[in-house]
């Protein structure tokens, strides 16, 4: 693919489509007044299947959160192809499928958690009755219903993450792709996070989650895959590969000696 084209051309065809398949993906960026190139992401390949919980773990600066943006369609690949059950990520069906939490907070502050909501429901195609009866389940689910009318500037840290998490989940998506979902999280919103996971592990909804926390993985991923450097340097089942925080640490280590 040419650096900038369209992702998802160069995949063959499949009878039965992965729900998340990705092949080769690089992005490069330019830095420094001299336009010097960075490569945060090089010839990435992962696939998911239906129904699949991964965790991508690295440390902060390997590329997880390039990777998710790349995926959601915030950003463009430099190279690469992805496809979404089996559909080019260029296509609005596609990108439909996905539900998104970001690492950082992209919502109108000035606007109400309500009125997000249903410009985001609106923006999936639902009918103003569903898009305010979504908004108001979704903000009940994730415990600020009695905030629904207030700016999100007055959220607390802790309160936005709850929303976001709310706005991932509003149009009933088939794969999510969480970055860095305990960050920020307050006591509730950890127990927020646990029954909205279960409740897409029942759905069969496919899941990357992408994480420096140990933790995170162990609970919800039972596959992983270590990206470092921009790379997948190593993949494996998670009770296998990181079976203690001091083999994670050996496996940094030894990654960052090998390159």
């Amino acid at each position: 693919m040419d650096p900038g084209g369209a992702l998802g051309n160069t995949l063959p065809a499949m009878g039965s489509p992965h729900a998340l398949e990705v092949v080769g993906l690089c992005r490069r960026y330019r830095t420094g007044w001299r336009g010097a190139q960075r490569t945060a992401l090089a010839e990435l390949t992962l696939t998911l299947e239906p129904g699949e919980r991964v965790g991508l773990l690295g440390p902060n600066g390997s590329g997880k959160s390039t990777l998710l943006r790349l995926l959601a369609g915030v950003e463009r690949a430099s190279a690469g192809a992805v496809r979404v059950f089996g559909e080019s990520l260029e296509r609005r069906a596609a990108r439909a499928r996905i539900g998104y939490l970001p690492d950082g907070f992209p919502f109108p502050l000035e606007l109400t958690p309500r009125a997000v909501l249903e410009l985001l429901a609106s923006l999936h195609g639902l009918e103003r009755a569903a898009r305010r009866r979504e908004a108001a389940a979704q903000l009940e689910r994730v415990g600020l219903a009695a905030e629904a009318r207030t700016p999100l500037s007055a959220f607390s840290l802790g309160m936005k993450r709850r929303f976001a998490l709310a706005q991932a989940l509003l149009h009933g998506p088939d794969l999510l792709l969480f970055d860095e979902p305990t960050a920020g999280l307050d006591a509730e919103g950890y127990v927020v996070l646990d029954e909205l996971l279960r409740e897409a592990r029942a759905r069969g909804v496919t899941l990357l989650l992408a994480t420096h926390v140990l933790g995170d993985v162990q609970a919800h991923c039972p596959r992983v895959g270590v990206l470092f450097r921009g790379r997948l340097a190593a993949e494996g089942v998670t009770a296998q590969l990181l079976d203690s925080p001091e083999r994670v640490l050996a496996l940094y280590r030894e990654l960052a000696g090998a390159r």
